[in-house]
């Protein structure tokens, strides 16, 4: 459902939003956005699936994405992390653990349940999703064909 896309022309503070035709974020996602992210002034809005909104925008000069429940409840917030912002306990456990293998996206994932660092390895025809906690577990670990990856 990326296809539906909405996008803010009012100040967030304001809570002024634009919409697309015969589509609305509901008011609690919108509060909530307003209440967690008061200092962000432009907002693209995604329906991410029938009960999740994902708002999609740019703070502290970085690329954003957030998920929030119909009625308002934050679930999780990720942004880019650059390859040279990893820290060394992460790039040891990468190294360690998934050797020959490139970094094409990495990012951090916030949850109520905490942080992790999240990536996209690949080695030749083998993508891998990979998630890693702050103290360098490797807490999840999918593998594909990169022709399945689309």
């Amino acid at each position: 459902m990326k296809n539906l896309k909405l996008l803010c022309v009012g100040g967030l503070m304001a809570g002024s939003f634009g919409y697309g035709q015969n589509v609305s974020v509901p008011q609690p996602v919108k509060d909530a956005f307003v209440q967690t992210f008061p200092t962000v002034k432009s907002v693209k809005w995604d329906k991410e699936n029938s009960t999740e909104w994902e708002a999609e925008f740019r703070m502290k000069g970085k690329q954003y994405s957030a998920n929030f429940l119909e009625d308002g409840t934050w679930k999780e917030t990720e942004h880019v992390v650059k390859k040279k912002d990893i820290p060394s306990n992460i790039k040891k456990a990468l190294d360690t653990e998934f050797f020959g293998y490139t970094i094409e996206e990495s990012e951090i994932s916030e949850t109520r349940e905490g942080s992790v660092y999240e990536f996209e390895l690949e080695k030749g025809e083998q993508m891998m999703e990979v998630a890693i906690d702050n103290s360098g577990k490797v807490v999840k670990k999918e593998s594909m064909d990169i022709k399945d990856k689309d």
